[in-house]
């Protein structure tokens, strides 16, 4: 028996289907709470997905970073980074000269950089060019040590947290630092975290600056580092300190000291940082001026 083929719908078929189809394209009425019927939109605005794309260059570039803060030199002294140092607060590195202390704290400066906070660099001593070339042969011992390809690329993303200043001996005060920094800020050109001082000579007669730089450096909430060269023949103070910090030693929260012993170049913690010894004794490669990993 064949099966009957009708090729038009029965009439009910035709009011449902028609039913449906007005259903399908027609909203419902939202109604407010006086009443009044609301038109629903007609569509709906779904704000765009922004995300952001990271680029594997410059994820190996942070990547990077990271490691070499890892291998900072106070943490590989054992101390943590900047705890050392608080903030208002003074850190000194002490050597002879021709031993070290410039190149340790450009190490601590650029690991300073690296966290994307401003170092100003004060040098009391040597040009801008000779200052920066300091940074430069420094990174390039970090690069070589630790195998770093993208060497021009890291020192353009941290050289801009840097910013050099030169004074004569005789003409650096406090005053003068304080109107040039205080022109940096206002100008929201330069705006420190750590500032290093470099090539001040210590004697009897520094208290008094010392003291008004204690002053800025807690105003300013800076961590303030200085440089100070030692000299052979002379026996520390009865505090146990060089005779240049003796003096002052209060005025200080670390003191880092680089003692040349044949053909090694020991830094050892006079002040500050762990209690343990083994964190109080290090050594400096004299071939590349880098802190040698325990």
């Amino acid at each position: 028996m064949g099966s009957l083929i009708t090729k038009e719908d029965p009439e009910e078929w035709k009011n449902a289907r028609k039913r449906a189809q007005e259903n399908a394209y027609q909203s419902p009425v939202l109604t407010a709470a006086d009443g009044q019927p609301i038109k629903k939109p007609s569509s709906i605005n779904v704000p765009p997905i922004r995300a952001r794309v990271i680029n594997l260059k410059e994820r190996n570039l942070d990547m990077l970073k990271n490691d070499l803060i890892l291998r900072n030199p106070l943490r590989l002294m054992g101390h943590e980074n900047e705890a050392i140092v608080p903030q208002g607060g003074f850190g000194a590195v002490l050597a002879r000269a021709g031993v070290g202390k410039t190149a340790l704290i450009v190490q601590v400066a650029l690991n300073t950089m690296l966290q994307q906070k401003n170092v100003l660099h004060v040098s009391l001593d040597d040009p801008v060019d000779k200052v920066n070339l300091w940074y430069q042969e420094v990174l390039n011992s970090l690069a070589n040590n630790y195998h770093v390809r993208q060497l021009k690329e890291l020192w353009e993303s941290i050289q801009m947290h840097r910013f050099i200043m030169t004074f004569k001996v005789e003409g650096f005060s406090v005053p003068k630092l304080e109107e040039r920094v205080k022109d940096l800020t206002e100008q929201q050109i330069f705006n420190p975290h750590m500032v290093i001082i470099d090539g001040l000579p210590f004697d009897e007669s520094l208290r008094t600056p010392l003291e008004g730089l204690k002053v800025f450096s807690m105003n300013h909430r800076l961590h303030l580092w200085f440089t100070v060269t030692t000299h052979r023949h002379q026996k520390p103070g009865a505090d146990g300190l060089p005779i240049q910090l003796s003096a002052v030693g209060d005025l200080f929260d670390a003191a880092i000291e680089l003692q040349p012993e044949g053909n090694k170049i020991h830094i050892r913690s006079l002040k500050g940082g762990p209690a343990d010894s083994e964190g109080r004794d290090q050594l400096l490669d004299p071939s590349t001026m880098l802190i040698q990993e325990p």
